[in-house]
């Protein structure tokens, strides 16, 4: 029996030893502890790989003050974001205003830092000058192009807006440059995007091609959010590293440390009415009108 008893002792002693382990007897406090792996999610669109340079001082720097592993999962499209943000994938996101509204209201994500960019951004829907369209309604029966789902500017802001029309077809353009084009070669009446893509990729084409028919109302920036997986004792950790980063730094990630983040109560609620519509805009002809039981934008 002292045999036994031996072993019993001996095996008392082993789950004692790994449940300080595992509460941190080692080297931590338990809860206090900080994350051993950080996935920081974002869109990198079209620019590719010069996006991602901006964020791997970033990375590396984050990875330092944390003692973590830091990894960037970039996707190409909102699709592709909506979807990692929906599963709690990401434990950052870096994210534009409609992927931090989906996040904020669909999957929990808390914002922590307003990302940089313009204040009161817009979305526009451009026309081709030469054609006849003046109003939202000289859009009824034309195709028209929409960015990607997820997007604000470019999906949810001109389907609110365009709410009550009957369209031939909706197409989804990858970027806003591909959207001119379509514009441009006739594919498509009118494309919608930011105020700010329009000012940008206006240039690569023949100077008075475009105008602008409709203009949206103004929504906030985008945020960096901080994911339901992350512990939230464990949160301080992140938020202190990121806002003792250098400026160069914060600059090339485009967030801004010492600002509160955004308000996105509004474009949440905006996203929430439009959501109806979505099962809609694949069809031909698109019918942008809801059942007075399903409600309206």
């Amino acid at each position: 029996m002292s045999r036994w008893r031996r072993f019993f002792k001996l095996c008392l002693v082993g789950l004692a030893v790994v449940g300080l382990l595992q509460a941190g007897g080692c080297g931590g406090g338990g809860g206090s502890e900080q994350p051993a792996r950080l996935t920081i999610g974002l869109v990198s669109y079209d620019d590719g790989a010069s996006s991602l340079e901006k964020y791997q001082r970033f990375q590396t720097y984050l990875a330092e003050q944390l003692k973590a592993v830091v990894e960037l999962e970039p996707v190409f499209n909102e699709i592709r974001a909506v979807e990692q943000i929906q599963a709690a994938r990401w434990s950052l996101v870096f994210a534009p205003s409609g992927l931090a509204a989906i996040a904020i209201a669909e999957a929990n994500y808390l914002p922590i830092f307003p990302m940089v960019g313009t204040p009161n951004q817009r979305s526009v829907l451009v026309v081709r000058r030469d054609r006849p369209y003046q109003t939202l309604g000289d859009l009824a029966n034309q195709a028209i192009a929409l960015g990607e789902p997820g997007s604000a500017t470019g999906y949810y802001l001109p389907l609110y807006d365009l709410y009550g029309l009957t369209l031939k077809q909706i197409e989804f353009a990858p970027t806003s440059a591909t959207a001119l084009g379509w514009i441009a070669e006739d594919r498509v009446a009118a494309g919608a995007m930011s105020e700010d893509d329009f000012q940008q990729y206006r240039s690569g084409f023949e100077d008075g091609t475009f105008r602008i028919l409709h203009t949206s109302r103004a929504i906030p920036p985008g945020a960096v959010l901080i994911g339901p997986t992350v512990d939230r004792n464990q949160q301080q950790y992140i938020e202190q590293a990121m806002e003792a980063a250098p400026s160069s730094m914060t600059a090339d990630a485009g967030y801004s440390p010492t600002s509160s983040p955004p308000d996105l109560t509004q474009l949440i609620a905006l996203v929430e009415k439009v959501r109806p519509l979505e099962s809609r805009v694949k069809e031909q002809p698109a019918v942008l009108t809801l059942a007075p039981s399903e409600g309206s934008p």
